[in-house]
């Protein structure tokens, strides 16, 4: 990697994330396993354990006070039906204790309860639980209505819920590493990357869906996102009590972003309403400054005015940024052999977007060419612009090569190799 003298490298942060205990997670959300290893009984606290079940709609049934209780899933009217039938230890105290939950852990393990799953992932994995639900009018699901009614949801409806569920996670990232009304390409690399290891799990239906945010790390972007979607609702009814938009000015701090509203935009589309709840994990507590039991936020199609005014405000609110930009070159074109050319960077060190592209005069096209041909990486100055996604630098000036170590160099001459045609052509204008 580069060493320039006059600014820090901005080095790699690793996600910090953890696979489920039965699959590899790839890099955005996983969807639950169909299987996986029980929990060791060991290290299941029956509190936590009874905690879940309650939350996942499970009936408490009465058992012996003090020592255990038993539990049954949603919708079973008493114990005795021959369904599943958990007994729950109260503590740890007792000799029976964890083979009583050995048993239960097994026995959900084998239920066919949707839920049951669910309590067994929080288990292994202490997660807080967000959860989206969108109301689609059956008719809304053309070929598809006969399906609607019986509570499936069309595969547009369900990608399009899968897609805004995503975009509402990013939104939560990006705030926890700034806040500002319009991120565009900031930032964005690193966000995607601190949601590797977030687990979903569709319900049955297709019509809501589950993310599963393990403690460490997602604990932050769970908060985030519970203050920004409160304070966006609150803006929007602001905005269309006042019709003024100052509030979406004040949310900024709270993580509202033009991402966010974009997301809850797509959310909301083509639905007759949206909820959005969000629940802590029973292991890990309540975090500082939010209820225990948050409050579900609401969402509807009489909002979409609010948002995308607020969206459109955050674009147009925020200002190009002075850079000093450290980048490989990484494509070259201008019309004719002599002149301004365009040169795209891939950015290594002064600004937290991937890529960036600039209009550099002869003289500093000639410069990024020559550099890249013998292995060297550039460093310009100008302004980052907020109105491409801060993709695009302006007022270019000052560029000069940067030495490099040696392995970063091997890599960058073995790109050079790779694209010796098109960098010659784009060099010598031939």
């Amino acid at each position: 990697m580069h060493r320039p003298m006059d600014e820090p490298v901005d080095a790699a942060m690793p996600s910090g994330t953890r696979p489920h205990p039965s699959e590899t997670v790839s890099h955005w959300p996983t969807a639950l396993p169909p299987g996986g290893d029980i929990p060791d009984p060991a290290r299941v606290d029956p509190a936590v354990l009874g905690a879940l079940l309650d939350r996942h709609g499970w009936r408490r049934r009465g058992g012996s006070a003090g020592r255990y209780s038993r539990w049954t899933p949603p919708g079973t009217a008493a114990p005795s039906g021959g369904g599943t039938s958990l007994l729950v230890p109260d503590t740890t105290a007792f000799p029976d204790s964890e083979d009583l939950l050995a048993e239960a852990l097994t026995a959900l393990a084998r239920s066919a309860a949707p839920s049951a799953r669910d309590v067994l992932v929080s288990l292994a994995v202490p997660s807080d639980e967000i959860r989206w639900w969108r109301d689609v009018p059956d008719g809304a699901l053309g070929a598809a209505g006969a399906a609607g009614a019986a509570g499936a949801a069309s595969w547009s409806g369900a990608e399009q819920l899968r897609a805004a569920a995503r975009q509402i996670l990013l939104a939560g990232a990006l705030a926890v590493r700034g806040r500002t009304g319009f991120h565009g390409a900031r930032h964005r690399r690193r966000a995607l990357a601190s949601l590797d290891g977030i687990l979903v799990g569709p319900a049955p239906g297709g019509r809501d869906l589950t993310a599963y945010l393990p403690v460490e790390p997602g604990r932050a972007v769970s908060v985030r996102l519970y203050h920004a979607l409160h304070a966006t609702r609150e803006a929007i009814d602001f905005q269309r009590a006042t019709g003024g938009m100052e509030a979406f000015d004040g949310a900024v701090e709270a993580g509202v972003s033009r991402e966010l509203t974009q997301a809850v935009i797509a959310l909301v589309r083509g639905s007759e309403g949206t909820r959005i709840s969000l629940a802590w994990a029973p292991a890990a507590g309540t975090p500082e400054g939010c209820p225990a039991r948050p409050e579900p936020v609401e969402f509807s199609p009489g909002d979409l005015p609010a948002l995308r005014l607020a969206g459109a405000r955050y674009v147009e609110d925020e200002p190009a940024v002075n850079v000093r930009i450290t980048g490989a070159v990484v494509r070259m074109r201008r019309s004719g052999p002599r002149g301004a050319g365009i040169v795209r960077l891939r950015v290594l060190a002064g600004a937290e977007v991937p890529h960036v592209r600039l209009e550099l005069d002869e003289e500093a096209y000639r410069i990024a060419g020559h550099a890249h041909l013998v292995g060297l990486p550039i460093r310009v100055e100008g302004r980052l612009e907020s109105r491409d996604g801060f993709r695009r630098l302006t007022r270019a000036s000052q560029v000069v090569p940067v030495q490099v170590d040696e392995a970063e160099r091997d890599r960058l001459m073995k790109s050079l190799q790779e694209n010796l045609d098109f960098f010659e052509e784009a060099c010598t204008g031939e």
